[in-house]
């Protein structure tokens, strides 16, 4: 290849932008290929061999036939990993203080726990997310308090030299 010519170069970054987006693509099929569970075995393996061997038109073949049911297959994932990162969330979360003193309050209806325990969760309800709105315990305190700004008047800049 002679790099002395200018599109040497551009032909280089064309073939190289090609073939990093077919791996793209193939990775993409291959991916597609082991997401869905309609499919039979055998057909993913004929699809493998495809690629390997005929690997261009396999994946031009592959993205007309099968790309509605990719985007259906990455589309239901997404939706199942959102459900799972929201369950999570909601799971460490934890409950505000009106569902715990409900709770606590469907505990007491039921005979589970006496009077005075009622008492003590929603008490532990209310201190343990009153201060902060969230679920994190209130700030100690035997936290040290921070330091005072110095009492008197506050200095004026120093004046701009004049010329």
């Amino acid at each position: 290849m002679d790099w002395s010519n200018f599109w040497s170069v551009i032909w280089l970054f064309f073939w190289s932008f090609a073939f990093v987006a077919y791996l793209f693509a193939l990775f993409a099929i291959i991916s597609d290929l082991f997401r869905d569970h309609k499919l039979n075995g055998w057909w993913k393996a004929l699809w493998i061999i495809f690629l390997i061997f005929v690997p261009f038109l396999t994946a031009l073949v592959y993205l007309i036939a099968r790309g509605p049911g990719m985007a259906e297959r990455n589309q239901k994932e997404a939706r199942q990993y959102q459900a799972a990162t929201d369950d999570y969330i909601r799971q460490v979360a934890g409950s505000s203080p009106a569902d715990e003193i409900a709770k606590a309050k469907a505990l007491l209806d039921s005979g589970a726990i006496t009077p005075d325990e009622f008492a003590h969760l929603k008490a532990h309800a209310l201190s343990s997310h009153g201060a902060t709105g969230g679920s994190a315990p209130a700030a100690s305190a035997a936290a040290p308090a921070a330091p005072a700004a110095p009492a008197g008047p506050a200095t004026p800049p120093p004046a701009a030299p004049t010329v």
